[in-house]
């Protein structure tokens, strides 16, 4: 678990000149960080850290330290629930709107994805993979689909997708890393 301090250190991170107008906020970061922890493709820091700020190159060539460190907390701690089978949490915001922050979990999630394609749909049934990946494919926003449209703007809708992502999460893990 991150301490306060490490998530506002991220924050900053992620808000800082030039990127903090493309950058994911804590929730995509943690979208993203969840979909390289369940997904077949292992990024390192610096994918994440790209992807996070929506840059090209790691300035400097380097990410920054305290970035690694939480990165590789946070894949740690979801790897080990996983491992002990329990579902993962997704970051609650302490104030604000909780829809906004899952939407933006989810587009970090979705965009990790979606960097990765071809891995996760080789490596595992395409089928069984599209249907784990609805609920986040439907609460990212990213999509103008009419029957993803209809679900976001249904409280009900979006509660139940909501409360389906931790299994999705679950079985997608298995799917990619458990054992035949």
């Amino acid at each position: 678990m991150l301490s306060n301090s490490d998530i506002e250190a991220l924050e900053d991170i992620l808000f800082a000149e030039p990127w903090g107008d493309e950058a994911l906020d804590f929730f995509g970061l943690h979208g993203v960080v969840c979909a390289s922890v369940v997904g077949p493709a292992k990024l390192s820091a610096e994918d994440i850290f790209r992807l996070a700020t929506g840059t090209q190159a790691v300035p400097g060539g380097e990410v920054p330290e305290v970035f690694a460190r939480c990165v590789k907390k946070l894949s740690e701690d979801m790897a080990h629930a996983l491992d002990m089978g329990q579902a993962l949490e997704l970051p609650e915001p302490e104030d604000g709107d909780p829809m906004n922050a899952l939407e933006n979990w989810c587009a970090g999630f979705v965009d990790t994805f979606l960097e990765h394609e071809d891995e996760w749909l080789e490596t595992a049934s395409e089928e069984e993979t599209a249907d784990l990946l609805v609920p986040m494919l439907t609460l990212s926003g990213l999509f103008d689909d009419e029957d993803f449209q209809k679900v976001r703007n249904s409280d009900k809708l979006s509660r139940q997708m909501a409360d389906a992502i931790p299994d999705s999460l679950t079985d997608l893990y298995l799917l990619f890393h458990a054992p035949d």
